[in-house]
C-alpha cells in the first residue's frame, strides 16, 4: 500500500522509558504499536495495560482508553512490517570518554536495516551532533532521522499532546509524514512543524536544554548570593522575572538542576565546544558543581548529628533520582562524619548506596536533627522547624 493513502500505521518503540512510553501511548490512539524492550518486567507490565513510569495521564489512557499497543521482547515480531520504528534508548554520557554512549541507539538501527528493508527509523533518543549522519553515511541510507523530544518526567504524555514545535531532522517525504502523524496524534493542531538537516536538529536538542539549564543554574546563583548577604530571595526574584523579556517559570531555587536530561546534555554539548572557543557553556556545567558544594557548606554550619535526606527524586510527579542533585549533595555530606538517613519510598528495601533508608516516615522525622528537601511536601509540615530546603515557591 502507498503509504500516501495510509490512515494507519505500524509503529515500533524500543524503549520503554519516558519518552517510549509516552510516544507509543500517543500514536496508539490512531496506529498499531509494538514496544521492543529487552525488560520482561516492562513488557509484562505494558501488556497488562500499566505504565512503566510515574505519569497520571498514561494512567488513565491505558485504563479508560481503546488504544492498539503490545509490547515484547522479540526484536523479529517488533521489525517485521512496520512503518516506522521509533528509537528512544538511554544514552548516558561517559566520563571517561567525554561522550555520550550511543551504543543502544546504534544496536537497534543496526538490527532495524538487517531486519526490515522499508521502514524509516526515527531517533528520538538525545544523541552528540553530527551522529545521526554518521550512521547514514556508514550503512548508505536515508531511513534515519533524528527527531528531538522535549518532554518533562511526569508530564511525558502531556507535552506529546500538547508539544511546543514539533522537529524532524530529514527533509524527505517520510520525515514529513511522520511529523503530521505526530501533529494529527496531538491535539494542539496550531503546532509548528520544523524541517531541517539531522545535524541541525541535534543542535536544537542540545541548545534548548542546556538553555533551561542555565536559567535554572542563574536563579541558584541568585539564591546563592542572597544567602550568603542575609537577603529574601523572594522579592529579588519577583523583581527580576516581572520583566516581561525574563517572565516567570523555572525560576525556583533548587539544590541545583539534574535528572536524565539536563547534566548529561549539557557535558556533550561542552565537549561538542572542543574547537570552539565559549565560557559560557562551560559555565553552566561548572555552576551547578558550585551549587552543590555550597549547599553542602550550609548544611555543614548548622553542625547536625544526623541529616536526613527526604526524597531523592527531583520534583513531585517523578519517580526518577537518576542525576538528581540531592544525590551530588549526599555525595559531598559522606566525606564528613554526619551520620546520613533516607526517606525515600521509591525504593523498596532498607539501604541504598550504604546508607539507612527509613520507610516508617515519622520515624524518619524523629531521628533527624535536619531534614533536607529540594522540594518541600505537606508531609513536613508538622516539622518545619527542622527543614532545609531552597524551595521558595512551593512548585516544581
Amino acid at each position: 500500500m502507498n503509504q500516501h493513502s495510509k490512515n494507519r500505521y505500524k509503529i515500533t518503540v524500543v524503549g520503554s522509558g519516558y519518552v517510549g512510553m509516552s510516544l507509543a501511548v500517543l500514536f496508539s490512539q490512531n496506529h498499531d504499536v509494538t514496544i521492543l524492550d529487552i525488560d520482561k518486567e516492562r513488557v509484562e507490565k505494558i501488556n497488562n495495560k500499566k505504565s512503566t513510569i510515574v505519569d497520571s495521564e498514561i494512567d488513565f489512557f491505558l485504563k479508560k482508553n481503546k488504544l492498539s499497543i503490545t509490547a515484547t521482547l522479540n526484536p523479529s515480531v517488533a521489525y517485521k512490517d512496520c512503518d516506522y520504528v521509533v528509537v528512544a534508548t538511554p544514552t548516558d554520557f561517559d566520563l571517561k570518554t567525554n561522550y555520550f554512549d550511543t551504543g543502544s541507539v546504534d544496536s537497534v538501527v543496526k538490527s532495524v536495516l538487517e531486519l526490515n528493508k522499508n521502514c524509516t527509523i526515527i531517533i528520538k533518543s538525545t544523541i552528540p551532533i553530527g551522529h545521526t549522519k554518521r550512521l547514514q553515511q556508514k550503512y548508505s541510507t536515508n531511513r534515519i532521522i533524528f527527531s528531538p523530544e522535549f518532554l518533562r518526567e511526569g508530564k511525558a504524555l502531556h507535552d506529546n499532546l500538547y508539544p511546543s514545535r514539533i522537529i524532524l531532522g530529514g527533509k524527505c517525504e517520510s520525515a514529513k509524514i511522520f511529523a503530521n502523524l505526530l501533529k494529527k496524534s496531538s491535539k494542539n493542531k496550531d503546532v509548528k512543524l520544523l524541517f531541517m538537516t539531522s545535524n541541525e536538529a541535534e543542535s536544537v536538542k542540545l541548545f534548548a536544554n542546556t538553555y533551561l539549564a542555565m536559567r535554572v543554574a542563574f536563579f541558584n546563583e541568585l539564591d546563592s548570593f542572597a544567602m550568603i548577604n542575609d537577603l529574601d530571595t523572594r522579592p529579588i526574584i519577583n523583581g527580576v522575572c516581572l520583566d516581561e523579556r525574563i517572565g516567570d517559570g523555572y525560576n525556583n531555587p533548587s539544590f541545583g538542576y539534574g535528572g536524565y536530561c539536563f547534566p548529561k546534555d549539557t557535558k556533550q554539548l561542552l565537549s561538542t565546544y572542543n574547537k570552539v572557543p565559549q565560557s559560557l557553556i562551560g559555565a553552566v556545567v561548572s555552576s551547578n558543581e558550585i551549587r552543590m558544594d555550597l549547599i553542602s557548606e550550609q548544611l555543614l554550619r548548622l553542625q547536625p548529628k544526623v541529616i536526613g535526606f527526604y526524597r531523592l527524586i527531583m520534583k513531585e510527579g517523578s519517580d526518577n533520582f537518576k542525576s538528581s542533585s540531592i544525590k551530588g549533595v549526599i555525595k559531598r555530606i559522606k566525606l564528613t562524619k554526619i551520620k546520613i538517613i533516607l526517606f525515600e519510598p521509591e525504593i523498596d528495601h532498607d539501604e541504598f548506596d550504604g546508607l539507612e533508608i527509613f520507610s516508617n516516615l515519622e520515624e524518619f522525622k524523629n531521628k533527624s536533627d535536619v531534614i533536607v528537601a529540594n522540594r518541600l511536601n505537606k508531609q513536613l509540615e508538622d516539622v518545619d522547624n527542622k527543614i532545609f530546603s531552597r524551595d521558595l515557591f512551593g512548585v516544581n
